[in-house]
């Protein structure tokens, strides 16, 4: 599709079908968590494993996913991985037990592995002028944001006429559309000469990826134990070996000598970093408001919509603003925005006025819509277009990687605090033991209690969870601040193209790694 038709713009706004359908998966499951918890009973570490296997899957096959679109099709992986999506949404919903739902999340994680790092690809080859793609990657980002906006919504009306399982299964009419539709529209891009895929490789970046966060994950949950230990000493070679198989290789997996380039490895970090420092607190907000401040699921899908609003204004202006000032500061400018935002939260108490909470949200949403458009676009800019495949699940991986470990760190930090809460006197063992569970569990058993027992119960449970929330927003503002001050070092320099050139030039890659004039399909 060359650069000046105008299919183009039709193509985008299928490609952000498939950013819609990961965004309202993400956001609706945190949502449905109380319900969940309600019907098939997880423990705490269940519920932790149902909340982050998906990331945990999802980084571990972003860069093999990418690299394999590269080679086979982007459009083919994109439609492939959007009907296997569809249908693991189904089995979710579906779930009858804590271990089904987490293999089912598991699946989930392999097929959208396949959808975020084809849509990035697919951008970068339909938008070769640089200030169309920056607003193309704007309106990606803010189609992310809007779905995370839409998913509390829808999701809490489907909470409140039908069971948890209806939340999946929004996911299958925009599969649908997606599939129908792309099939039509999308062009196919592929590297024409692409070597063979390194299965060796794949599997070297799947265990490494894995390994190391469960390792975070068992450490942060349980201490030192042997498992977590041997799990990232085993992830930390395996990843250690994979990049320097990669240096070997005639077609790597992934191209390490794109980390040379300081705008590259500096919106990578910045990425990672941000998403560790919110993913924590964003997955136990919506049981804040449900199980805390005891809002109905369609009022909690609605409170936390300021992020998602925040989030794709700036997300429209992001380009323009990085080239009117700089990357830098619209991006550490953004990161400082939500670390004081994320500061304001250890506030928080179980009475909290929605206005502060409100007014955070907005900030937060602002500051990281900024923030994540503006490094998309440094990132894409930085390669070759036969390597956008692989460079945009280079971004993604840091994305769930962050998520996965946020969740980890931040979310074991709250489970920790919670769990040190005392049980009110004439509490049973057997229920003080399942509300130290979960704040879910605490709410459920507390009904079957005497008045006075039952809301001393929740009093102690709720003031617990809001105490390991408050722990956990000022560690985040501590990691986004730290990574603002990075962000400001690391992007020193770097702009957004002002024109259609080649993407090597000036970027800080080697000439001779410039594509062949007419060399994409």
């Amino acid at each position: 599709m060359p650069g000046g038709a105008p299919g183009r713009w039709i193509a985008l706004a299928v490609l952000v079908l498939a950013v819609l359908l990961v965004a309202v998966d993400a956001t609706v499951l945190g949502l449905a968590t109380p319900f969940l918890s309600e019907d098939l009973r997880p423990s705490g570490t269940q519920l932790l494993w149902i909340g982050d296997v998906y990331s945990f899957v999802i980084a571990g096959l972003l860069v093999s996913m990418g690299s394999l679109g590269d080679r086979v099709g982007r459009k083919k992986l994109l439609l492939i991985g959007a009907v296997a999506f569809g249908g693991l949404s189904a089995l979710a919903a579906y779930a009858t037990s804590p271990e089904m739902m987490i293999v089912a999340r598991g699946l989930m994680g392999v097929a959208g592995a396949t959808l975020m790092p084809a849509t990035l690809a697919l951008i970068r080859n339909l938008f070769p002028d640089p200030r169309e793609r920056s607003l193309a990657v704007g309106i990606w980002g803010a189609m992310a944001s809007a779905g995370a906006a839409v998913g509390p919504v829808v999701g809490g009306f489907l909470l409140e006429h039908f069971w948890w399982g209806s939340v999946f299964l929004i996911n299958l009419p925009v599969m649908a559309v997606l599939v129908l539709v792309g099939a039509k529209l999308l062009p196919e891009s592929r590297n024409p000469d692409p070597g063979p895929w390194d299965l060796l490789s794949v599997a070297l970046s799947l265990v490494g990826m894995v390994g190391v966060v469960y390792c975070v994950k068992e450490l942060a949950a349980h201490g030192l134990r042997w498992d977590g230990v041997a799990a990232g000493l085993v992830g930390v070679l395996a990843l250690v070996v994979f990049a320097r198989r990669q240096l070997t290789l005639r077609a790597p997996l992934l191209d390490m000598r794109l980390f040379r380039n300081r705008g590259f490895s500096g919106a990578v970090l910045a990425d990672l970093l941000t998403v560790l420092g919110l993913s924590g607190l964003v997955f136990f907000l919506s049981q804040f408001f449900q199980l805390v401040q005891m809002r109905g699921p369609l009022e909690a899908g609605l409170a936390e919509l300021p992020a998602a609003v925040g989030a794709v204004s700036a997300g429209l202006v992001a380009g323009t603003l990085a080239r009117r000032f700089s990357v830098r500061i619209v991006v550490a400018g953004g990161l400082a925005a939500v670390g004081l935002a994320l500061a304001v939260l250890t506030l928080l108490d179980v009475r909290a006025g929605y206005p502060m909470l409100g007014a955070a949200l907005l900030v937060v949403g602002i500051g990281a819509g900024f923030s994540f458009t503006v490094t998309a676009d440094v990132i894409l800019s930085s390669v070759p277009k036969e390597q956008a495949g692989a460079a945009s699940a280079v971004s993604e991986t840091a994305y769930e990687l962050g998520a996965a470990l946020g969740i980890a760190l931040l979310g074991s930090v709250v489970t920790g605090v919670y769990r040190g809460f005392t049980a009110p006197a004439g509490v049973p063992e057997t229920v003080s033991a399942t509300a130290h569970e979960s704040l879910g569990g605490a709410v459920e058993v507390a009904a079957g209690l005497p008045g006075g027992v039952r809301s001393a119960l929740l009093s102690s449970a709720q003031e617990a969870f809001v105490d390991g929330l408050r722990i956990a927003a000022g560690l985040g503002a501590v990691v986004l601040l730290a990574t603002a001050a990075a962000a400001w070092f690391l992007l020193r320099g770097q702009k957004l193209e002002d024109g259609e050139r080649d993407a090597t030039e000036g970027d800080g890659h080697e000439p001779e790694a410039a594509p062949a004039a007419g060399a994409e399909v």
